[in-house]
């Protein structure tokens, strides 16, 4: 059409990825086409010519030749006085094509095309994102940081579409500044009025395992399995591995030659602790290597109530139940069981160290009471609360508490 410039606006569609030729023509075709529904009332009886490569296009109106005292619908006939000052050969019941020329449309009318056209091309575009996103669920996607808030963090792909990071999917000591380099996981995708809203995370456990995916090749390849991965974020992680070659030894495959596979995902995860533990179908044996790296003397197991009571020597307690009862959790979490630990009794003589009730006594408590010589719970147990107020600097109802914790020790 003369003087119709929209090759700014064919541009930009032209430059959409993954759309093709054929979508174009039919957007284009449906904007024109609701343009001339608006004007004439119909767009039955138009020829649109769409030129993508030089972003112009080219509409023609096909109307019958009617006597001029027949003429009654102006939008399909033409007057057969009309139709002879576009050519003098027109007869009655000929059809006359010709083009609706720029002059035709109103500003606004011409207006309305740029903006269906550019309206369409964003719908397309969150479209084409949403799909793109919604397929990729469950994959890592590396992107910048573009801008921190304080309950989430914007991140822009290589394409420069917007993805999410909440706080609540962050590592605790996660820290990032605008244009640092991430991985994530996409764990979820939704259309929002504003578009799609992609959703990463580095908390979930999909994200250790595609990790894993990237650093130990048997795992990508299928020759070992991960079947099932359980973490507190930052703190401490286990992964439960099988592998039905027996050539492979799947924790020894995941660890890597002196920890070098095992190494970059733990940077990965600030440091996160992993255990890789081997998968066993024997109930007893997989909640001994999930409690690991204590040792285990014995296991009672409830299997209706799905409970499970341990029994360990008093120095591998600690180790069992782990820093704040992180490990003793985790444990649960991955072998389904609700795991109850107990120190194996030796005898009425059997007293237990100091250093054993790390978890639940303050450091500075305890050193307190060896500073007089109390090195274990029973030589605590043995003196009274006003001889210990007398000779520590500890008040009464710490001791009270103190004593209370040492004393369920041994009932």
């Amino acid at each position: 059409m003369e003087n119709l410039n929209l090759s700014d606006t064919f541009a930009e569609f032209k430059e959409m990825k993954n759309i093709d030729r054929a979508t174009m023509m039919t957007v284009l075709e449906d904007v024109i086409k609701t343009l001339l529904r608006k004007k004439y009332g119909t767009d039955e009886n138009f020829d649109i010519i769409i030129n993508i490569d030089k972003g112009d296009f080219e509409i023609w109106r096909n109307r019958e030749v009617v006597e001029d005292d027949q003429f009654e619908d102006p939008a399909f006939q033409i007057p057969l006085s009309e139709a002879k000052k576009i050519d003098e050969d027109y007869e009655v019941g000929e059809e006359v094509t010709d083009e609706v020329k720029w002059k035709d449309f109103k500003r606004r009318e011409i207006l309305s095309i740029r903006q269906n056209l550019a309206g369409r091309i964003q719908e397309l575009e969150k479209n084409n994102v949403y799909n793109k996103y919604k397929e990729r669920v469950g994959e890592i996607v590396i992107g910048e940081v573009h801008q921190i808030w304080k309950r989430e963090t914007l991140v822009l792909d290589d394409e420069g579409n917007e993805l999410i990071l909440p706080k609540s999917e962050q590592i605790p000591s996660d820290f990032f500044r605008k244009g640092d380099t991430i991985r994530a996981v996409v764990i979820a995708v939704e259309m929002k009025s504003k578009g799609p809203l992609i959703i990463l995370s580095r908390t979930s456990p999909v994200f250790l395992e595609r990790l894993f995916e990237l650093e130990v090749p048997e795992i990508f390849d299928g020759l070992i399995t991960i079947k099932k991965i359980v973490r507190v974020p930052g703190e401490r992680a286990k992964v439960a591995v099988e592998s039905y070659d027996e050539r492979i030894d799947p924790v020894g495959a995941c660890v890597g030659m002196k920890g070098s596979r095992i190494h970059g995902i733990v940077r990965e995860l600030k440091n996160e602790n992993i255990d890789v533990i081997n998968y066993t179908n024997n109930t007893q044996l997989f909640i001994q290597r999930a409690l690991s790296p204590a040792k285990i003397s014995s296991i009672k197991l409830d299997e209706e109530e799905k409970k499970a009571e341990v029994y360990l020597k008093p120095s591998e307690v600690s180790l069992a139940i782990g820093k704040g009862g992180l490990n003793i959790r985790l444990a649960s979490q991955l072998t389904g069981y609700e795991i109850e630990v107990y120190r194996e009794s030796e005898g009425e003589d059997e007293d237990v160290s100091l250093e054993e009730f790390a978890d639940e006594i303050e450091s500075w408590v305890l050193d307190e009471l060896k500073a007089i010589g109390c090195d274990t719970a029973k030589s605590v147990l043995e003196l009274s609360d006003e001889e210990l107020v007398k000779r520590t600097d500890l008040e009464e109802e710490t001791i009270k508490e103190v004593k209370k914790i040492l004393k369920a020790e041994f009932e």
